[in-house]
């Protein structure tokens, strides 16, 4: 029984999605749990998987197609089966047209009905000269097919909408023998006459180019790469999650007015206490005392998370959003910490909402699971909005100090850099190593002042250097 599969809602605010990548084609054989399709928000990528066994037996989409939510963007079968039942209204692949078709069928029987209601053919002719590198877009489909048979695609028509290659215009180029053989690929001039079997080009072919023949070593290297007229570089669609990263990156520069306080902290307390509780994990006290603390020992970081939700509800000015436009000052009664991730899909900032009245294992854990879903694509559109303040680490890539850019409208970021030696004046009037770290605070001038910004800094600090007397006392 077909199946179709549909455009996923992620979020109460999402009205459609853009399709980033095809992982299947028409004709394939795919298991329930299969990736399909990849798909983007405004905030975040996702994958979506076969609900059931079967082949692709439609596909009503293109990659960069914006589709509303809950539209069917594919059908899952058995071949041969019907699926022009599901065609949806606006597909560009298989059915696409069908709509427009009958709606001229309709015009046709209607009295004021003309001959200019009838639609052009749309022509399947293989090109007679060739196409130049990135000119003309191809569809997954046709991709595949190229590549099972080694088509040159530069001498391809491109007879798909928007000036597209779709796999009708594979099949003709097919037809009309331009392909070569695996050894040879496809670095070499378009429109060389192929010796080998149906008119593919073969290796030998390749060498009785003439500009090729007098010349040797450097020179030979120069010509060589002209005439496999090969792409000089590539020009890589830009993803809908990184465009909303670079308007809001834009944004935040360009309307705010930030600046940078930059702290460096003696990370010892930190460290040390994180060492006591992995050696007393190791030791089986875990199970022996059953604290929840010792089941997952903290990370720097969700200790960072942790102290900055208790320490900013006394700078409320830091806990806030600068609503410039709505000339609205808005002040936070909870701490909703969005936490900086980087995934493969671009940088994402998921919540921990209520943080403040949550425990550092409680902050911990959420976080954990936050980022595992960010890097998974699952995560729902609706967690990834509504922090009052953001904290983004940098430590794992070795940065000792760098300027964090705030999330808009909040009104400060908190940025954590690595760990570092450090010297000092010791207690016998000599010089001692300590570990430090820096804590770099952005905050939007037109909010907080450098002094109130300061205050919170060094209030953040303290509680880092007394970690395990903080922890006590609340």
């Amino acid at each position: 029984m077909a199946v179709p599969v549909i455009m996923p809602r992620q979020g109460q605010s999402v009205e459609s999605c853009i399709i980033g990548e095809w992982h299947v084609a028409k004709g394939d054989k795919v298991s329930a749990g299969d990736k399909l399709f990849t798909y983007e928000t405004d905030k975040a990528t996702f994958d979506e998987e076969a609900p059931s066994d079967g082949e692709i037996i439609a596909v009503f989409f293109e990659e960069g197609d914006d589709v509303p939510c809950l539209l069917n963007v594919l059908v899952i079968g058995e071949a041969g089966e019907s699926w022009e039942e599901y065609i949806p209204e606006g597909a560009t692949a298989d059915g696409a047209g069908a709509s427009a078709a009958a709606t001229e069928e309709e015009a046709a029987s209607a009295p004021e009905a003309t001959a200019k209601a009838a639609a052009a053919p749309v022509s399947t002719a293989v090109a007679t000269t060739p196409s130049v590198a990135g000119e003309h877009p191809v569809s997954p489909r046709a991709k595949g097919l190229a590549a099972k048979h080694n088509v040159d695609l530069r001498m391809a028509a491109a007879t798909g909408p928007k000036g597209r290659i779709i796999e009708r215009d594979v099949e003709a180029a097919i037809d009309a023998g331009f392909v070569a053989t695996t050894a040879a690929g496809q670095d070499y001039a378009a429109g060389i006459a192929g010796s080998g079997i149906g008119g593919a080009v073969r290796v030998e072919d390749l060498a009785k180019v003439p500009e090729l023949q007098s010349l040797e070593g450097a020179a030979l290297i120069d010509q060589a790469v002209l005439s496999l007229d090969e792409a000089e570089y590539t020009d890589d669609k830009i993803t809908n999650i990184r465009k909303v990263i670079a308007r809001s990156m834009h944004a935040s520069l360009s309307e705010m007015a930030q600046l940078t306080l930059n702290a460096s902290f003696d990370a010892s307390n930190i460290l040390n206490w994180r060492n006591r509780l992995k050696a007393l994990k190791e030791k089986g006290m875990d199970e022996k005392l059953g604290l929840a603390i010792l089941q997952r020992v903290p990370t720097i970081n969700d200790i960072i998370l942790y102290a900055v939700s208790r320490t900013v509800k006394k700078y409320p000015d830091c806990n806030a959003h600068y609503l410039a436009e709505e000339n609205v000052f808005r002040h936070f009664n909870r701490v909703h910490l969005g936490v900086a991730v980087d995934t493969p899909r671009g940088l994402m900032v998921p919540v921990v909402r209520n943080a403040d009245l949550k425990s550092i294992t409680q902050i911990s854990a959420e976080a954990r699971d936050l980022a595992v879903q960010c890097n998974e694509g699952s995560i729902n559109p609706d967690k990834l909005s509504g922090s009052t303040i953001t904290i983004t680490n940098m430590g794992r890539s070795g940065v000792e100090s760098f300027t964090p850019v705030i999330n808009p409208p909040e009104t400060c970021i908190v940025g954590v850099s690595s760990t570092y030696e450090k010297v000092r004046s010791g207690k016998d009037g000599g010089l001692e190593l300590y570990t430090a770290m820096t804590i770099s605070l952005t905050i939007d001038h037109r909010a907080i002042d450098g002094a109130p910004g300061s205050l919170f800094l060094q209030a953040l600090i303290q509680t880092l250097e007394n970690f395990d007397l903080f922890l006590m006392g609340s």
